[in-house]
């Protein structure tokens, strides 16, 4: 069988899947990206241009749409170089968060096509509308909303089925998407995210922390509203009074992934530090930017307390990464989360957006760690049981792809699960 993978930046979600599939007889498999990405085993890894930005003049509405066109096309160009050097495939699978498989159908009219769903933007529910801080929703915020979907709308049409990787994120499509398309997750690998394994962690000044230290961790793609770092940093002034020993460790790039840059621009954390300038012991606050992933782990072990807070928007993966690790996680009672963490249970939740207690709940899990083992055990096993790679990820994603190369849908409905 004849694969084709597409993702901006490839591996992605295919991390996993991709070398998979290379590996089983018979099959030869391609990836088509924007960026180099890293080698993975039995994968031919195709690149194509970087697509020129969104024109002049355009209607702010339609100027994320245009630039989804115009990557589309690049990739559509792309393909037909490979299929005219003779590669077509019988099944591809595509992200479709940047427009990359609208025209995949037009190019390859006989191939399978299975579609990585992550989420479908709307108005209310979800992520817009949802924080103060980046103003009222009016009709000018709807529209454009609305808008951003037409490459998504475009693409889950012309495609075969969908997969999704939470409950969550599937149940924000329209009715008519759900009906084609699975639930599975990525997958976590808890032989590699577990607790056993290096347990220190070195922080920027060359201070190593352990493994029974009180550490409070804070981790994100980047430190932003969607990922909750204001409320956080509001957090630490009442948090460092209550608890004056605690080393605060914030892992995360210092740009914008999701959002806007703070109103007069600049990052966030420059404009938290300023907000609170004076109320930090900034002594004790260690922004180590973005680090390895073994180092993360490391990291993730050596933590007391660590923070995860989102908006109603896509699941991080670093979450189910630190559950797997065994961490006593405070998270934030939004859906995505609430998903996976039941409170009390294999983790605590909190309010998104209430500081004092998020300051509180820190300073009562560096208090009693004995007392968190239990939700560190619990947070480990609900990985285990439901998120892990090879046991259950992996074999359901294998399967999927197949069942849509082979009859164009799932064999198994849209029902199943991560």
């Amino acid at each position: 069988m004849d694969i084709l993978f597409v993702h901006q930046n490839f591996p992605g979600q295919y991390r996993h899947l991709a070398p998979a599939m290379a590996a089983r007889r018979g099959n030869r498999v391609v990836a088509l990206g924007e960026n180099p990405g890293e080698p993975l085993k039995g994968v031919e890894h195709l690149r194509y241009k970087a697509p020129k930005g969104p024109g002049e003049n355009i209607h702010p509405y339609l100027f994320r749409t245009e630039g989804y066109v115009r990557r589309a096309q690049d990739v559509a160009r792309a393909c037909l170089a490979i299929r005219d050097k003779g590669f077509s495939p019988d099944v591809i699978a595509a992200h479709l968060g940047w427009g990359e498989g609208m025209f995949l159908r037009d190019v390859f009219p006989r191939a399978r096509i299975l579609l990585y769903c992550e989420y479908f933007y709307r108005s209310t529910g979800g992520d817009v509308g949802f924080d103060p801080i980046n103003g009222e929703v009016g009709i000018d915020k709807m529209a454009r909303t609305r808008v951003q979907n037409t490459s998504q709308l475009i693409q889950l049409e012309a495609a075969d089925w969908g997969v999704a990787p939470t409950q969550w994120q599937w149940s924000r499509y329209p009715d008519w998407a759900r009906a084609r398309m699975s639930v599975v997750h990525e997958g976590i690998d808890t032989r590699f995210a577990s607790p056993e394994g290096v347990a220190e962690f070195t922080l920027p000044n060359g201070k190593v922390v352990r493994r029974g230290d009180p550490v409070v961790t804070y981790i994100a793609r980047q430190m932003e509203p969607y990922r909750g770092f204001h409320n956080f940093m509001r957090a630490l002034p009442e948090f460092q009074r209550m608890r004056p020993e605690a080393q605060v460790i914030i892992v995360g790039g210092d740009g914008v992934s999701y959002g806007s840059p703070p109103p007069g621009g600049g990052t966030w954390k420059e404009a938290m530090l300023k907000e609170l300038d004076g109320q930090l012991d900034l002594s004790r606050i260690h922004f180590c930017g973005r680090v390895p992933y073994g180092q993360l782990l490391a990291l993730f072990r050596v933590s007391a307390a660590h923070v995860y807070l989102t908006y109603p928007f896509v699941l991080s993966w670093s979450m189910l990464d630190s559950m797997a690790c065994g961490v006593a996680l405070l998270a934030s009672s939004t859906q995505p989360v609430e998903e996976v963490v039941q409170d009390g249970v294999n983790g605590l939740l909190v309010d998104f957006f209430d500081s004092g207690a998020i300051a509180k709940k820190m300073a009562e899990m560096l208090a009693n760690p004995a007392a968190l083992e239990p939700l560190r055990a619990a947070a480990r096993r609900t990985i285990v049981e439901r998120y892990d790679l090879h046991s259950h990820c992996l074999p359901r994603q294998v399967a999927l792809l197949e069942d849509v190369a082979a009859h164009g849908r799932s064999l198994a409905g849209t029902a199943m699960g991560v």
